[in-house]
């Protein structure tokens, strides 16, 4: 199953008619060479007969992320005009000046090429990456094309996704309230369906040839995880039932994401809990949320796309005991006590990310369900602490009101024994007490957030500007106040 795109980059240059033509095709060249893994489209545009040919060049090559390389000054309408009719996601670069003796004949002027770049960009509302430097030699722009290259894999990837829903959310969690235009806005399709409509595709698959041997792979990837076997058949039989519902539903879209209820009445009527599943797709790319949370799995799609890798969703959950910090934390790492908590969620953190995965019951459910017996329906959750190591904790989210906000902090996972249930991790982020107060809290923002393992905040910042989300918050350092801080 592939679920997140690849990226066939491609790179144009153009000229200005009253430079030469041959400055701004050897420094392409000699770009496309530093990277070793691009298109070198060779038509040059100097006009827009020329733009029509390159578009036309670069789309036939299977290109679906354009670098427009400006190897002199470059010719203002044509060169915008290259990424409206190109539609994808696209770059744009200068070539740095190449050396003192070559400043006569040789010298392209891109550094000023830029800034009438930018300004017909927006006269026309042209979305462009321009990177935080964009001028540099071939080497420069290389590493410049690779930082792109995150980036434009969840512009394409959400410009081909098809969000689809089993609801409606559970009862007080208007924390998962997703107004849908804001999803239309981004260039995202959603399909929302009844939790019935998922009961009786999951009763259609009773019995389905395909189930022993799905059970045999989660026997082989929960190994000696597997506490409780029985529930096996009923977990895969619903793996099956998402996976063929995406294949038959996802339409004119190439991508799938499922919000899904997941409680109370899903144990009743399914008889199990999903999380395991949910943790499967999400290993693959195809991130399954908790509770009908619609921009909870929007933004679990966005980091599984900037970050090539596994993704979670988690509630931004409780403290951490004071006991615990002064034991385990403090004089060992560089926090204090209000830079930790505790991220938790019943069971849907792929085995890869944990330190030992079980398939066990969810306790909460448990007491609430089945009180007095055995586990049978609450049977499901995948559990254990979460890995230590990098993070970063992102969400994208519609307000009821209108408009699109973001949040991204950079922290890790602390390798310290929670001693509690559920898929679940120490977390630390420099400054969380105050983001918690004035940006959470403030910006009104709901519990969970979305979980990339390692640090890409620059990345996911430059697909939040891109996309236009007017507001990105971030954990900001101690010297620089939020604006609702009480400076006395």
């Amino acid at each position: 199953m592939k679920n997140v795109p690849d990226i066939r980059l491609g790179i144009v240059s153009v000229s200005r008619d009253c430079f030469p033509i041959e400055l701004s095709e050897t420094r392409r060249s000699a770009v496309a060479a530093a990277h070793g893994a691009i298109y070198e489209c060779k038509v040059t545009v100097e006009n827009e007969t020329d733009m029509l040919k390159a578009a036309q060049d670069v789309k036939a090559a299977g290109v679906n992320a354009l670098v427009v390389f400006l190897g002199n000054f470059g010719p203002e309408t044509p060169e915008v005009l290259l990424a409206k009719h190109f539609g994808g996601p696209a770059m744009f670069v200068a070539a740095a000046e190449d050396a003192s003796d070559k400043l006569i004949n040789g010298r392209g002027d891109a550094y000023c090429g830029m800034l009438n770049c930018s300004y017909n960009l927006g006269l026309r509302n042209i979305k462009a990456y321009i990177p935080r430097y964009p001028v540099g030699t071939p080497q420069d722009i290389a590493r410049m094309i690779d930082d792109f290259v995150p980036v434009a894999r969840a512009l394409v990837g959400l410009s081909n996704l098809k969000l689809i829903t089993f609801g409606p959310r559970p009862q007080d969690f208007l924390a998962c309230n997703a107004p849908i235009k804001q999803l239309f806005d981004l260039g995202v399709e959603i399909q929302e369906n009844s939790e019935l409509d998922l009961l009786v595709a999951y009763n259609a698959h009773k019995d389905d040839p395909r189930i022993p041997g799905l059970i045999a792979d989660m026997e082989g990837e929960l190994g000696d995880g597997n506490r409780m076997p029985g529930v096996l058949p009923r977990l895969a039989q619903y793996e099956l039932t998402l996976l063929d519902w995406a294949e038959n539903n996802k339409g004119s879209r190439e991508y799938v994401a499922f919000a899904n209820k997941c409680w109370p009445a899903f144990q009743t009527e399914f008889g199990f809990v999903p999380c395991y599943v949910n943790s499967r797709l999400a290993a693959r790319g195809m991130p399954v949320s908790c509770e009908v949370d619609i921009y909870g799995v929007l933004s679990e799609y966005i980091g599984a796309c900037v970050s090539g890798a596994e993704v979670t969703l988690l509630d931004i959950n409780n403290s951490v005991p004071a006991d615990m910090f002064e034991n385990e934390i403090k004089g060992k790492y560089n926090y204090n006590l209000t830079d930790t908590f505790m991220g938790f969620h019943c069971g849907n953190t792929p085995i890869c990310r944990l330190k030992k995965g079980e398939m066990k019951y969810q306790l909460i459910m448990k007491r609430a369900l089945e009180p007095d017996g055995e586990p049978d329906i609450t049977r499901g959750t995948l559990e254990g602490d979460i890995a230590d190591g990098k993070i970063t904790f992102f969400r994208v989210q519609g307000a009821a009101g209108g408009g699109l906000s973001a949040y991204i902090a950079q922290g890790e996972v602390l390798p310290v024994p929670t001693r509690s249930f559920g898929g679940i991790g120490v977390f630390a982020i420099p400054e969380m007490g105050r983001f918690y107060r004035h940006v959470l809290i403030a910006d009104r923002y709901p519990h969970h957030g979305a979980v990339a393992f390692g640090h890409i905040g620059r990345a996911l910042f430059d697909v939040l500007t891109y996309l236009g989300v007017p507001k990105i918050s971030y954990n900001q350092p101690g010297a620089l106040p939020y604006p609702t801080e009480n400076p006395f």
